[in-house]
């Protein structure tokens, strides 16, 4: 009985917990309990919470509690248990990047975004795992080890917010705060089928994280973006209620002040909203373009004009992506690294970024003739650059961008649904040969658009792969990944203009209560 009682409080969403705790149904200690528990439970099998902050917790439960009891007035997250990826600043526990040399490290206090969900009542369990560096879609370092997904232990959660998405996935927290330079949130929640948002590029503060453990001068480029990851789409946005409320400019100066907009005001009916399976840069599994189908025509269904599309050149989109990423030649990440060995994942494109650049146009030339065509055009593109150099490229970027834009008003679009990746949860360790299977979302880290992830149903019998045999190494690498995934979470992404986060949840909310009706919907995973 009593563990019956702790599953069905894991269960719940935040919304849920928030409103059962100002109703007396539930107490904030109670909720804390529970979740700690099933922390303790899974967590051993995950390595997803690196950082326990459990007696804390309990504590400010307990002060929860007694001040409900006094009267005193509610936050928007009173009671609500939270876990925050490791990256963020919250007060005396380490921000180390994954890096051995960092593990001493102590934040003074909470950053800006951790400040405000506990200002709004949050109660932080602890904090999850990331890749080393936060560069690449597992969550894997040296000082905290491997994550695990809660639905097949052999496979990643993705990353670098892989830590929050399994943890969540799993119900030992119902919301978490994660962070997406190039689809960190997003990719998770679509590999651990739970719902992922990040807002407008510049939406919320970069502030609560610590400058100099990557090449932050050059995210002028591909700014990242701070975002909530939960299981139901309502929380985030209560989360994003609490996030992106006023006064957050105070803080930070360059935090345009753009007032949060009320995704319930969206109707999908007669919203027109462009959708497409394969971007033309890397093909999608077959069960990931099955849910984007469904999605277009559960949306039709609702009354929404969904019409095919083609996006503009994301070949030219992942260029950018990868030469701004380079441009200091990764002497950024290299000199955060310090002591620690790169992760295998990162090595090799910190050794391309470190070739002269003749070295590089022959390695590239090399690689092409043996086969290697994704790979060749990577090393290509990551050398470092002069300053004159990437001012030109931002330049070009930007004129992507309205190049995009335009060709969004030329459709009259007001979103976009998408694949979010073109595969479902990789294999430990195989996105060091897979460099570029993620295109479709760093689209929206190129374009600064909002973008967000809804669990939609697991890969099928039948559908596992369809990709055809190559001697391209990420190709068979792709494959690979396809084999043994029946059974895996997939989603869609949905994508609108700046600053629309609005219609961004509002077609998420559409597609989450159609797609909860599936018998394969990604409820429960089996650990």
């Amino acid at each position: 009985k009593g563990d019956n009682i702790l599953t069905a409080i894991t269960s719940l969403t935040a919304t849920e917990i928030a409103q059962k705790i100002k109703a007396r149904e539930l107490s904030a200690s109670e909720v804390v309990e529970a979740h700690v528990r099933r922390i303790e439970e899974v967590n051993p099998r995950l390595n997803a919470v690196v950082i326990p902050l459990f007696e804390q917790a309990r504590q400010q439960a307990k002060d929860a509690d007694a001040a409900q009891r006094r009267g005193d007035a509610l936050g928007l997250l009173h009671g609500v248990p939270v876990t925050i990826k490791e990256q963020f600043l919250v007060k005396d526990t380490a921000t180390s990047f994954g890096l051995l040399h960092q593990k001493n490290h102590r934040a003074t206090e909470d950053g800006p975004l951790v400040k405000r969900l506990r200002d709004a009542g949050a109660i932080i369990l602890g904090k999850t795992n990331t890749a080393q560096l936060l560069f690449f879609i597992e969550s894997d370092n040296e000082l905290y080890g491997r994550t695990n997904n809660p639905w097949n232990l052999e496979r990643s959660p993705g990353g670098s917010s892989g830590g929050e998405a399994a943890i969540i996935a799993a119900g030992g927290s119902p919301l978490g705060l994660g962070a997406d330079f190039g689809g960190s949130i997003r990719e998770p929640a679509h590999f651990c089928g739970v719902q992922g948002l990040k807002p407008t590029a510049g939406r919320l503060t970069n502030f609560d994280t610590r400058p100099g453990f990557t090449s932050w001068g050059l995210l002028e480029g591909l700014p990242p973006q701070s975002g909530p990851m939960a299981r139901s789409v309502a929380d985030l946005a209560l989360a994003m209620n609490v996030l992106a409320a006023p006064g957050l400019e105070r803080v930070d100066p360059s935090v345009p002040p753009v007032p949060w907009p009320n995704w319930k005001d969206v109707s999908v009916r007669g919203l027109r909203i462009a959708m497409y399976t394969d971007d033309g840069y890397f093909k999608a599994s077959p069960a990931i373009r099955r849910v984007v189908t469904e999605a277009a025509d559960a949306l039709r269904a609702l009354g929404a004009q969904v019409e095919p599309w083609t996006p503009p050149d994301v070949n030219e989109a992942m260029r950018f992506f990868f030469s701004i990423s380079a441009a200091d030649a990764f002497n950024g990440l290299r000199h955060a690294l310090g002591s620690d060995k790169p992760a295998p994942q990162i090595s090799g494109m910190l050794q391309s970024g470190n070739m002269p650049g003749l070295m590089r146009k022959f390695v590239a030339g090399m690689m092409r003739n043996s086969g290697q065509i994704r790979l060749s055009h990577i090393v290509a593109q990551t050398g470092g650059r002069s300053t004159e150099a990437y001012w030109q490229l931002l330049e070009e970027r930007n004129t992507y961008r309205l190049r995009f834009l335009s060709a969004m008003e030329a459709g009259r679009f007001d979103a976009i649904i998408c694949p979010p990746t073109s595969l479902p949860a990789v294999l430990h360790g195989s996105t060091t040969h897979l460099p570029d299977f993620d295109s479709y979302a760093r689209l929206f880290n190129v374009l600064g658009m909002p973008a967000g992830v809804v669990a939609a149903s697991r890969v099928r019998a039948g559908e596992e792969s369809d990709r055809p045999s190559s001697k391209d190494p990420v190709e068979r690498a792709a494959s690979q990944v396809e084999k043994g995934s029946i059974g895996l979470p997939v989603g869609v992404q949905v994508a609108a203009r700046h600053w629309r986060e609005d219609v961004v949840l509002a077609v998420m909310s559409a597609l989450e209560s159609r797609f909860r009706t599936q018998a394969d919907y990604p409820t429960q995973p089996p650990i």
